[in-house]
């Protein structure tokens, strides 16, 4: 039976205030969850929680973290799972500096692959017992299109990115027996925050007019738009369901067809 009612379930939905992480919180507590959001912003927090649906009878709350310290999202996470059970993860984090491979520092490399792949797999190692105990588990990635072909003045996001794709694929084939999907969402070109940036880096190194810039990229997109936050938070939420408990280590772009590959 079709279902994507998610009461009862907890949800800990990291870099949620604001653009697709916050999207993603909404969409799914708008389905019945009581979500836990994970940043590094205080007051952020508490903004993003109040614009969170509550109809269902659900309180959600926080935890502050901030995701250049893996030892302290560990702890954050651990202590709270220890009392309260999660069945459902989403892990996003901002995207790194765009800019060319060949420019890329060792550190630059290391301090990304920090925020995202190694703090995705705490917040993962944390919170898998309790899914386990309760057979009921999502991993949900945010990750980015680039795992597919990589993008264009995005050389340490492109490495990355990729890295935890694979993470993910091996992950999924781990933990599936368990009741336990894990999944990567693939966002395109979306209006956030970080798609403001990238057009802002290409304005500075071309000369060109931001709204030509902007034209350049929804060229490339077959449905000559950008996409909005919610509409890659639907994929997210649907993973996160029971509807979607067949589904797992799949890397699904949202990008209104731009990505090439099939």
């Amino acid at each position: 039976m079709l279902s994507l009612d998610l009461s009862n379930k907890n949800a800990l939905v990291a870099g949620s205030t604001q653009g697709i992480g916050l999207a993603s919180a909404q969409a799914l507590a708008s389905l019945g969850a009581r979500c836990v959001l994970i940043a590094r912003n205080e007051d952020a927090l508490k903004n993003a929680i109040a614009s969170l649906d509550t109809s269902k009878g659900q309180s959600h709350d926080y935890l502050i973290a901030d995701f250049s310290n893996g030892e302290q999202v560990r702890k954050v996470a651990e202590d709270f799972v220890a009392e309260n059970p999660i069945h459902i993860l989403v892990n996003n984090t901002g995207g790194p500096p765009a800019g060319p491979i060949v420019n890329a520092t060792p550190e630059s490399f290391l301090s990304v692959f920090q925020q995202h792949l190694i703090c995705n797999h705490l917040l993962a190692t944390a919170v898998l017992p309790s899914m386990k105990k309760e057979g009921y588990g999502r991993i949900v990635n945010i990750i980015s299109t680039s795992v597919k072909i990589p993008l264009k003045n995005l050389g340490v996001s492109n490495t990355i990115r990729g890295a935890v794709a694979s993470w993910a694929k091996t992950m999924a084939n781990e933990v599936a027996q368990f009741g336990i999907t894990v999944n990567n969402v693939l966002p395109g070109a979306t209006a956030t925050g970080r798609l403001e940036a990238i057009i802002n880096n290409k304005v500075t190194k071309t000369g060109i007019s931001q709204e030509e810039a902007e034209q350049e990229m929804i060229a490339e997109i077959p449905a000559k738009r950008f996409g909005k936050p919610e509409e890659i938070a639907a994929m997210v939420a649907f993973l996160a369901s029971p509807a979607a408990a067949y589904v797992n280590g799949t890397s699904i772009p949202v990008d209104g067809g731009r990505t090439g590959a099939i």
